[in-house]
């Protein structure tokens, strides 16, 4: 038996939060990664990376939840970053966690990439507003503290 459903049942998917969101982080992921092409790394690599720094030594598991991320994923994504020497991953002190730190090569990376950064963060801002930028950023950390399954 067919399920009953139409197109016009569906309809409602066209605003989908999770669907719209991933829609909008791929079009602006792919202006940071064309204008910082030549720092040889992805917009969403220097993210991690500038994390990583700001963060200082820090655990898999506190960057994880830093990021919302899983730590699978997120292991997954530092490890070309640990190839190619621009972070260090090492055990913790005791012994269950491993801890990573950008690298002196690393700090160098960053900082050829950060003027390419922000040549992205402006060419976003200049055409979407600093203060639809602000509001709309407040409005997505609350999106975030809706999320929480209860």
């Amino acid at each position: 038996m067919k399920p009953s459903i139409s197109p016009k049942d569906i309809a409602q998917c066209r605003d989908c939060v999770s669907t719209n969101l991933r829609m909008t982080t791929r079009a602006i992921t792919q202006v940071y990664d064309e204008i910082m092409q030549s720092s040889g790394l992805r917009g969403t690599q220097f993210t991690l990376m500038a994390m990583v720094f700001g963060m200082g030594p820090v655990t898999i598991t506190g960057l994880a939840e830093a990021l919302i991320i899983d730590r699978t994923t997120l292991t997954r994504n530092l490890k070309p970053l640990s190839r190619q020497k621009l972070i260090h991953i090492y055990e913790g002190e005791d012994r269950r966690t491993r801890e990573v730190v950008v690298t002196n090569k690393g700090r160098e990376v960053i900082a050829k990439a950060l003027p390419l950064w922000e040549k992205a963060q402006a060419h976003i801002l200049k055409s979407f507003g600093d203060q639809r930028w602000k509001d709309l950023s407040g409005e997505l950390k609350g999106l975030i503290s809706a999320s929480h399954i209860k």
